[in-house]
């Protein structure tokens, strides 16, 4: 088994990971992780081009109302900005498992998965412009909170959270939540050009997020009990300061924006993508109860979460 480098631990030093030396070689890349390697291998065969994969052709905007082309602008504008978090926290992390010494299968991998993302953030914006044009930033400067980043680029330095940690909370639990809303997504988007690229993004996460349980599931019977009680604490912490406090759904945040919710209401209505509350709250109750079962043969028992919206789940 690989034997990690560590950065020193407690130090209060938000990038000691930085201070690792570097040892590149001699340069592993034997199968450290098969599971991860076979979804490397899947990821390169899986490729595809958002200016030449997508029948751009079928989508007729003459259908739709400016109020719902408007709309639509504006969520397919957001899909990639949060697009845009997710490439700026690869590259971090990459560094992370080289400086660590990490299974080569791990940047493999991510190397993948970063071309993905920035897949990603290419066919939202192409979406946006061919519905009259992609949107910079939000209408309203009060929306900017709902597309900040989740801290995952700042933790990938940070020496006292553990990459576990990092993809207990990032990947097995704020994406299979939104890999859960997606799927319900695409069942009810009707536009063809929409639903072809959800369908096309939605095949991607499926790697992502096997990814973190393949991963996770290799790594937990080689955890000490303190290292496990470090994955529960930061998967409650994206639960209730990330994922309760509206970064995924507007209408979880506490003082939610009314036009964005409405806005998400009329590109729902028109079939271009985006989903409700009424929607996606047995999405998210359901979401988690999963999660909470799965990360309970790891040994780690979640909490309850309460919100207004959803009570306690």
């Amino acid at each position: 088994m690989m034997t990690y480098t560590l950065a020193p631990v407690g130090s209060g030093r938000s990038h000691a990971v930085l201070d690792l030396p570097d040892q590149n070689l001699p340069l592993e890349l034997d199968d450290g992780v098969a599971g991860v390697r076979t979804l490397y291998r899947r990821a390169k065969a899986g490729e595809w081009n958002p200016a030449t994969d997508i029948d751009w052709d079928r989508l007729d905007i003459s259908k739709y109302t400016d109020e719902q082309l408007f709309a639509a602008r504006q969520y397919w504008s957001r899909r990639a900005w949060g697009e845009y978090g997710a490439i700026s926290e690869s590259p971090a992390l990459l560094l992370r498992y080289v400086k660590e010494r990490r299974e080569p299968d791990l940047a493999m991998f991510w190397t993948i998965r970063t071309q993905e993302e920035v897949r990603h953030a290419d066919v939202c914006r192409r979406m946006a412009d061919h519905l009259g044009g992609y949107l910079p930033e939000p209408v309203s400067k009060d929306l900017e909170g709902s597309v900040a980043t989740h801290g995952v680029r700042g933790m990938s330095f940070d020496a006292d959270t553990s990459l576990e940690a990092i993809f207990a909370a990032l990947i097995c639990c704020a994406e299979v939540i939104a890999y859960d809303v997606f799927r319900a997504l695409i069942k009810i988007t009707t536009d063809p050009v929409a639903k072809q690229i959800l369908q096309l993004i939605f095949r991607d996460e499926v790697r992502h997020c096997e990814f973190g349980w393949q991963y996770m599931d290799y790594r937990v019977p080689n955890m000490t009990p303190a290292e496990l009680d470090e994955v529960r604490d930061k998967v409650v912490w994206m639960m209730e300061a990330v994922e309760l406090k509206g970064y995924h759904s507007a209408w979880l945040a506490p003082d939610p924006d009314l036009s964005e919710i409405e806005a998400d209401r009329i590109v729902y209505e028109a079939g271009l993508g985006a989903t409700v509350e009424e929607l996606e709250l047995p999405i998210l109750t359901e979401s988690v109860a999963g999660i909470r079962d799965r990360m309970r043969g790891w040994g780690i028992e979640l909490p309850p979460f309460h919100h207004p919206k959803t009570g306690t789940f």
